[in-house]
């Protein structure tokens, strides 16, 4: 990315500059700002870094010029509105600090520890405006800077000759290659290096293509603030050339169809009628509402508002032997449970598209232990791989589920977990049912709150060992979940707000991240989707994030340096495929945990984003339970033609994976040719054209 130096420049000068950068520097010794108006400028969502450089400030500052006042006076007094005025950006949302490794080791120690408190990059910086050291000075002097605690270094000298330049150069490789010292840490995204001068200005670019996160350039010739720096504009054409930045007014997402699905089955099942408000079609959402007219619903429309009047469901109320549940494996799952407890007699379930393929590992077991029968019913379905007996479409079910404590593993996930709680309450006596291994937690919080408001009451308990108990609740630690589920309860009419989709909002929040802009409206950022994780991984990413107007409002993402990121993705499997284009644009090795969670969705997940990634050109691969991918980003990318390869490539009928490959179309040196663009119906008719308006 190209970092624009602001010098000489007042708030409002400053302000209308940033429209204008992808990134900035704010040089706080030549800026005139007052404290207030650091606080305005570092609110902005340009990511920010902060610079007040030490000799500069004894030379200008007003207070400082008093000649009765001695030089280490001068010098400790500078330090001082140094650190206060680096401070308070901090506090205000810079996402780099610079600090000058010739400052006092107490000064830079306190203004590193409020940026860690504060999320802040600490930046490390050397600058030799006489000329370049040798390759061991130059070596020595970036340890220097790692060993004073810098996460980045900045290392800055004048070039007088191409061999200078070289020397400068050769710390990428040195720092690659390096261990033991601590400089291999700054190897992906850790080291900006480049030379001053005419001679050097070349390696403000050269940089990029080594892996520098960000180069520096001026506003424009005339306010270059050191020797040999480009003016932006310029820089800019000579990185990006042709490249097209995304950017767009707010997108609306469309709703979660997590909670459309379980509301809309509450409310089938519940006394009276409900009013589900911000209603939004697709695939899975609109099989929930047949299948609430197939239990004996009445369903109406009227505009983005779903009225369902219920059936007042009760054990054995239904007299039905089939229920057809489209290609949702979340209505699969949550309707097993729900017909063993409505209907006396066998049920036979259908379903269409990837369903019939897709296995429903370890429903037959929960099922036996909780008393109910289950098996398939096509000679397809039993015809699995050996040693393979799990459950697939069609398939029969007799209940009821036995009520009393169960003990069920968890380690399939959460969807047949979600049906259990939705079907329990109406056994005839109390129900504890105790989840080993618990997966997808956020999932069963969802459940657990729409029932909640369909009047159904459940205690629940995580429980977990030390880390857990240490971890303030931590769900990747929580090794057993207890559900406590009163009989014979009764579902009630409700009046609810469907939340918008995270899932979905994923995939324009890191196109957003990688390519420019995006601004997201539809979304709750206190809500319990699993996906609201997304949020998390970008921040650790190095994205640039914002949100006004409360937990509602617009939420804004822009593009950032982008670095390297390690996640457990077993709770959010439905990110994997978006957050590994995502990886693929960040320095560095990121790894993904939570591969197993992967094998039984639309399609084979692990082995389609493997597929896909590895046709592009990005080294990915599958270690135990990690997904492992190797980064560079959008800027080396682009330097060194090295953007990701286009062509033709396969969905595997995944909407999940059509979603991926078009943002990483964004980033490919050809067009990517999807076979069926049509399956992200499933849970996102809308997605093409909210996609083509943020490209537009």
């Amino acid at each position: 990315m190209i970092c624009t130096t602001i010098i000489n420049k007042d708030l409002k000068g400053i302000l209308a500059a940033l429209e204008s950068c992808e990134m900035a520097e704010i040089r706080l010794d030549s800026c005139d700002l007052s404290m207030k108006d650091i606080e305005e400028v570092f609110s902005s969502d340009v990511p920010l870094v902060a610079t007040c450089r030490i000799a500069e400030l004894m030379t200008g500052e007003p207070s400082l010029q008093d000649p009765s006042m001695s030089e280490q006076s001068r010098e400790f007094k500078a330090m001082q509105i140094a650190e206060k005025k680096l401070i308070r950006a901090i506090e205000a949302g810079a996402r780099y600090v610079d600090v000058e490794i010739e400052v006092q080791k107490q000064m830079s120690k306190r203004i590193r520890n409020t940026a860690h408190e504060n999320g802040t990059i600490f930046l490390r910086s050397y600058h030799d405006f006489s000329g370049t050291g040798s390759v061991d000075q130059l070596r020595s002097m970036v340890e220097n800077c790692r060993y004073h605690g810098a996460d980045m270094v900045k290392l800055v000298t004048t070039a007088h000759s191409q061999e200078d330049v070289d020397r400068v150069m050769s710390l990428y490789e040195w720092c690659r290659t390096e261990a033991g010292n601590g400089v291999e840490a700054l190897a992906d995204g850790g080291l900006i290096a480049f030379c001053m001068g005419e001679e050097g200005k070349q390696s403000r670019i050269e940089c990029l293509k080594k892996g520098a996160p960000y180069t520096y350039a001026a506003l424009s010739a005339e306010e270059a603030a050191a020797p040999g720096q480009w003016p932006a504009a310029e820089m800019a054409e000579k990185v990006y050339g042709n490249h097209k930045f995304v950017n767009s007014d707010p997108l609306v997402m469309p709703v979660s169809k997590s909670y459309a699905q379980r509301a809309i089955i509450a409310a089938a099942l519940a006394d009276g009628e409900s009013h589900l408000k911000g209603y939004t079609s697709c695939g899975d959402n609109e099989s929930a509402l047949k299948v609430a007219q197939m239990l004996g619903a009445e369903v109406r429309r009227d505009g983005s508002e779903l009225i369902i009047n219920g059936i007042s469901a009760s054990l054995g109320c239904l007299d039905k032997s089939e229920l057809h549940v489209g290609e949702s494996g979340l209505l699969t799952r949550v309707m097993i449970p729900v017909m063993t407890q409505l209907c006396p007699e066998k049920v036979t379930f259908t379903g269409e598209k990837t369903l019939p393929g897709r296995p429903l590992t370890g429903a037959k077991e929960i099922l036996e232990i909780l008393g109910a029968e289950s098996y398939n019913c096509s000679q397809e379905s039993l015809e699995v791989m050996e040693g393979d007996d799990c459950l697939r479409i069609p398939l029969a079910v007799r209940g009821p589920l036995k009520p009393g404590r169960a003990d069920i593993s968890g380690k399939h996930g959460s969807q047949l977990i979600s049906g259990l709680l939705m079907a329990l309450p109406f056994a005839e006596r109390n129900s504890n049912l105790v989840v080993h291994e618990p997966k997808s937690i956020p999932y069963m919080f969802i459940t657990l709150e729409i029932l909640k408001k369909f009047g159904i009451k459940i205690g629940n308990e995580m429980l977990g060992g030390r880390d857990f108990l240490e971890s303030n609740g931590d769900w990747s630690l929580c090794t057993e979940m207890v559900f406590k589920v009163k009989g014979g309860q009764k579902f009630k009419a409700a009046d609810i707000d469907l939340e918008g989709d995270w899932s979905a909002a994923a995939n324009f929040l890191v196109a957003g991240a990688i390519f420019g802009k995006a601004e997201l409206s539809g979304l709750d950022t206190t809500s319990l989707q699993a996906d609201l994780c997304v949020m998390d991984i970008l921040m650790d990413a190095g994205a640039s994030l914002s949100q006004l107007d409360g937990d509602k409002g617009n939420i804004t993402v822009q593009r950032a340096p982008l670095k390297a990121f390690n996640v457990d993705a077993s709770n959010c499997p439905d990110l994997f495929p978006i957050i590994s284009v995502l990886a693929a644009f960040c320095q560095g090795t990121s790894r993904l945990e939570g591969v197993g969670r992967l094998a039984n969705k639309e399609s084979n997940r692990a082995k389609a984003i493997i597929g896909m990634l590895t046709q592009m050109g990005v080294k990915a691969s599958v270690e135990d339970d990690e997904m492992v991918i190797e980064g560079h980003s959008l800027t080396e990318r682009i330097l060194n033609s090295n953007m990701l390869k286009g062509g033709s490539y396969t969905s595997c009928h995944d909407h999940r994976m059509v979603m991926a490959l078009k943002v990483a179309s964004l980033g490919a040196d050809s067009p990517i040719v999807i076979d069926d663009e049509e399956c992200v119906g499933k849970s996102f008719p809308q997605f093409h054209e909210i996609f083509d308006i943020l490209v537009k």
